[in-house]
């Protein structure tokens, strides 16, 4: 048996999960944003009663939105019925995998059994459209590893996820949800995903219940499903798929990725041959998969999981930042991404003041956040 990840953090209230929700929930708040503000704040309810002057600032081109507090009862409402909950970043379930991950979701919702959102994961994806030997090889290496201890996650979609999912149901297994977790995408897989519940797996999403996802959000979804394995297994990708965004995603997680070789003739493996070009480790079965994440498993159990916790702020807030400065800030940044540090360096201007105006432009739309930490102009 594989020894899991240390379980760390804090509970929170449920006053604390209403406010990180409804801050989550709220116009123009990511993951990121949301880091800064607690850091900033310390609370997500001095946070939300900041939002309204932050944006203020920034000459905000429209009224931001902040989630209502009916809303966010509605939602709840609509969890409990689903018999879903809500786990905050820093809490003691929150899989350990994914707080590591670059930019973790604040808040996901989960439904089913958190035991095996603390067991080590494995990520397995690939071709909706898969063939036959696809789909076995999928089977084989799900079962393998789950017979090793492995949790499987995936994303419920058609083909390999599938094949993947039904090879885990009684080892465990994780559907990762592009939209709500009451919306279940495809529809076909409704019976699988109960399964999934009923043997003791879990489905997660970080979307609100009853979000429809669209074409832009199962790229947020692929990065839920790297972040939450040490490992990421492709199985038949085209050259333009999800798949290999997960890939890419993974990569700049720090995971390993591995990818099963195809015929050149097939189009559907011209995505997992290039990986291999690319770096991806050969896999013909488990066992590779198994023997290069071993290491991997004592690793995440020793390292310290990234930990964001309320505190009331005791320091006193630096001013804002005058126009000037703004000005200096705004000229600075470019399409191209860059570090905060370098824009400190750049301009000059003390860290606190680059961070808050970087917050005013966040919350108008104005900035991207990108992997490590790096900001651009939109």
């Amino acid at each position: 048996m594989l020894e899991p990840p240390q379980k760390t953090g804090v509970e929170l209230s449920d006053q604390q999960r209403f406010s990180w929700l409804r801050l989550i929930r709220s116009d123009n708040i990511g993951p990121m944003t949301f880091r800064d503000l607690i850091n900033r704040f310390g609370t997500a309810d001095a946070a939300l009663d900041a939002l309204p002057e932050l944006a203020a600032r920034a000459k905000a081109r429209k009224k931001i939105q902040i989630a209502s507090i009916d809303a966010i009862e509605r939602e709840m409402d609509v969890a409990q019925r689903c018999g879903a909950r809500f786990i905050g970043l820093g809490e003691p379930d929150y899989p350990a995998a994914l707080k590591m991950a670059d930019a973790p979701p604040p808040m996901i919702a989960i439904m089913g059994s958190t035991d095996c959102l603390a067991r080590h994961s494995v990520s397995i994806v690939g071709s909706r459209n898969s063939s036959l030997s696809g789909a076995k090889i999928a089977r084989q290496i799900a079962e393998g590893l789950g017979k090793a201890d492995f949790v499987i996650s995936s994303g419920l979609a058609r083909g390999i996820d599938t094949a993947a999912h039904r090879a885990a149901l009684k080892t465990g297994t994780i559907a990762v949800f592009a939209g709500g977790l009451n919306v279940i995408y495809p529809p076909e897989n409704s019976e699988l995903l109960s399964e999934i519940i009923a043997n003791g797996g879990a489905a997660i999403s970080e979307m609100p219940f009853g979000w429809k996802p669209r074409a832009q959000d199962f790229p947020r979804r692929n990065r839920i499903v790297a972040g939450l394995s040490l490992g990421l297994v492709v199985i038949e990708a085209a050259t333009r798929s999800g798949s290999l965004i997960s890939a890419r995603i993974a990569n700049e997680m720090g995971r390993l990725v591995f990818a099963v070789p195809g015929s050149p003739l097939d189009p559907r493996c011209a995505g997992t041959n290039y990986l291999l070009k690319d770096g991806a480790i050969v896999t013909t079965g488990a066992r590779d998969v198994q023997d290069a994440l071993m290491p991997l498993t004592r690793t995440l159990s020793e390292q310290a999981p990234y930990s964001l916790e309320e505190q009331e702020a005791t320091d006193e807030i630096s001013p804002p930042a005058d126009e000037s400065e703004r000005q200096q800030i705004m000229t600075a940044l470019g399409p191209t991404p860059c570090e905060v540090d370098e824009i400190i360096r750049f301009t000059g201007i003390s860290a606190p003041i680059v961070q808050l105006v970087l917050l005013e432009l966040d919350l108008d739309g104005r900035i991207e956040r990108h992997p490590g930490g790096l900001v651009s102009m939109i």
